[in-house]
């Protein structure tokens, strides 16, 4: 059973895969995985805001985003820095308005934005979401 706040014992794939347990998860994996030929690694995280495993992609050293399983659905981390500000803002009038309100309520620091987005439903959020991490990766 996996237990997200256990440092001593790192999930595998499949208790992530049953801890979400929504198609979704899998779904943005192979996603991941086809489009910037990434993998999940797990990492457990001390930080007091989200204190436990998370998943991260990354390609090379750069972080594209960092998954924090839920049960039923999974939060998202995508941050927007200095780099992909312009890029991003020019997109936004395009992306949900929930994405839109997210970013909006989401505070700068030091140059960037950690937007955090609850995703449980193949939707335009969902959609959305592919969009932001591709401006990450160029």
């Amino acid at each position: 059973m996996f237990d997200k706040k256990d440092f001593s014992n790192s999930p595998s794939e499949y208790e992530i895969k049953e801890y979400i347990n929504n198609d979704l998860w899998e779904d943005f994996c192979q996603y991941m995985k086809n489009t910037y030929d990434v993998i999940p690694k797990f990492e457990f995280s001390k930080c007091s805001l989200e204190y436990g495993w998370n998943i991260k992609f990354k390609k090379g050293s750069k972080s594209l985003c960092t998954i924090y399983p839920r049960e039923k659905y999974f939060c998202l981390m995508v941050v927007i820095g200095r780099k992909e500000k312009e890029k991003f803002e020019t997109m936004l009038p395009s992306l949900s308005k929930d994405i839109q309100k997210i970013y909006e309520a989401t505070k700068e620091c030091n140059n960037q934005r950690w937007l955090m987005i609850d995703l449980e439903d193949n939707d335009k959020r969902y959609e959305d979401i592919k969009r932001i991490i591709n401006i990450r990766v160029n």
